[in-house]
Formats: C-alpha cells, sequence, structure tokens
C-alpha cells in the first residue's frame, strides 16, 4: 500500500501543477484564511477522488461530467460577477463590504466551488485509471495527499502576494480571475474539440469583457454631492456675549502677557 500511495501523490501532484486548481487556490488564499482553504481543498479533494476511485474500481462507469461542468462553470461566472461588481463600486473612502471574507461559511464556498472544478476534471480520470490496477484505499490517499500538497503551494503564493497588494485591488483580481476559471471550463465543455491553448486564449475574453463593463458602469455613476458643514448657531453665555465672542475674549484674556510684577 506505500507504493500505491507514493505513487499517487506523484502522479496527482505532478498532473496539479498549473491546473485550475492551484489558481482556484491561489484565488482563495487572497480572500479567506489560509486555513479555511486548505481545509475545504483536503475535504474537497477527499470527496472527489473517494468518488473517484469507487467509480473506477466499483461501478466501472462515468458520471454526467458534462452536466457537472457546465454547473461549475456558471457558478465561477456568478461569482466573478458578484466580486467585480463589489469592488468596482468602492472607492477609498467607501471601501466595499467584506460579504466574502466575512462570511458566515468560507469553507463552504470553497469546498462547493472546489467540488464543482474537480468532479469531471483531468485528476478524476487518472485516480479512477489507478484505482482499477491498484488498492483503492492507497490510491485514495494517495491523490488526496498530492492535490492538498499541489494547492498547497498557491495557498503560500496568495499569502505572499496579498501582503504586498490592497484589499480592492485584491478583490478586483479574484473577480477576473473566477471570470477566466468559468470561461476556460465553459469553453472546454461546450467545445472539447479546442485544445488547450484556444481555450486559454479565449478564456482571456470573459474577464477583459467584465472588467470593461465595469469600468463603464462605475464611469456612469453620478457622484454624490458632499454634505454641507452644520453650523454651530451663537449661544448666549452669562456674560451676555455670544458663545463665539465670549470663547475669543476668554483666549485674549489667557494669552495676554504678565508685567514684570506678575500682573497681566
Amino acid at each position: 500500500m506505500i507504493a500505491t500511495i507514493l505513487l499517487s501523490i506523484g502522479i496527482v501532484f505532478l498532473a496539479e501543477l498549473g491546473d485550475k486548481s492551484q489558481l482556484m487556490a491561489l484565488t482563495f488564499a487572497l480572500r479567506y484564511r489560509w486555513w479555511v482553504v486548505l481545509g475545504g481543498i483536503a475535504t474537497a479533494s477527499a470527496a472527489v477522488h473517494l468518488i473517484s476511485v469507487g467509480v473506477g474500481y466499483f461501478l466501472g462507469s462515468a458520471l454526467p461530467t458534462r452536466a457537472i461542468s457546465l454547473v461549475a462553470a456558471l457558478t465561477f461566472l456568478a461569482v466573478g460577477l458578484w466580486t467585480l461588481r463589489e469592488h468596482f463600486g468602492a472607492d477609498e473612502e467607501n471601501p466595499a463590504p467584506k460579504s466574502l471574507r466575512a462570511s458566515t461559511a468560507p469553507f463552504l464556498v470553497v469546498l462547493s466551488a472546489f467540488l464543482l472544478a474537480e468532479l469531471g476534471d483531468r485528476t478524476m480520470f487518472a485516480t479512477a485509471a489507478l484505482a482499477t490496477d491498484y488498492d483503492w484505499v492507497g490510491v485514495w490517499l494517495g491523490s488526496t495527499i498530492g492535490m492538498v500538497a499541489a494547492d498547497a503551494l498557491a495557498i503560500g503564493i496568495g499569502i505572499l502576494v496579498g501582503k504586498h497588494l490592497p484589499e480592492r485591488a485584491i478583490g478586483i483580481g479574484s473577480g477576473l480571475l473566477f471570470l477566466y476559471f468559468g470561461a476556460a471550463t465553459l469553453l472546454s465543455t461546450a467545445a472539447p474539440a479546442l485544445g488547450g491553448p484556444s481555450v486559454a486564449v479565449l478564456a482571456t475574453v470573459a474577464p477583459a469583457l467584465g472588467g470593461a463593463v465595469m469600468l463603464i458602469l462605475r464611469k456612469l455613476r453620478p457622484v454624490a454631492a458632499p454634505e454641507p458643514a452644520a453650523e454651530t448657531p451663537d449661544l448666549p453665555t452669562p456674560s451676555g456675549l455670544p458663545l463665539s465672542a465670549a470663547s475669543a475674549a476668554d483666549s485674549a484674556v489667557r494669552v495676554a502677557p504678565l508685567d514684570p510684577k506678575g500682573r497681566r
């Protein structure tokens, strides 16, 4: 079993390098705490690979990966548009509300996103193929560890990047990346004949278009006029002078110089 675990770790780790799951892990690390992201990825990886070894070892059938990929693509596009709308509508004086970061269930957000993204992914097919020839428990453990290790590298990069960027820039970058993920998943599902480079190039249209639309909407947004400062009325004082005049007279008395005998 040790050999099976090590083999599965190596195959899945190499397959995940540069994959969209690493970019997703980096994006989530920019918005959530690293242990929440890592926990969601680990849980989703364990669930997906348990399904894949079950498909490969016990069932020998395939999941409806096309429908799952379409749902994942639409989810990524919706999250990307929501994030862009949230942060493009903010400025230095009125920062965006931290709805995603302060969400009561960021773990569920990461978990559901990775479940949808990894179901039908190439690593799932690789895990199912390994489970047909090797012990399924070892394949499950090794593939889960390999994916978590690969995504942990991306989380570390996200932590380093997040320390040097303002939160608004992080939010806009996250939204653009989610639009890219959604477009890439949609293209690869709707047009499987397209190669990887073609999908990567065409998918850049979605974040470019989304960013341009948000910029136009921001420019068209009416600017709120500043509220006039409230004037303080001159209230009467016991001396009979208005409050402003009494304050000025009191200040003049306090700053009057002393004569050589100590008198003002």
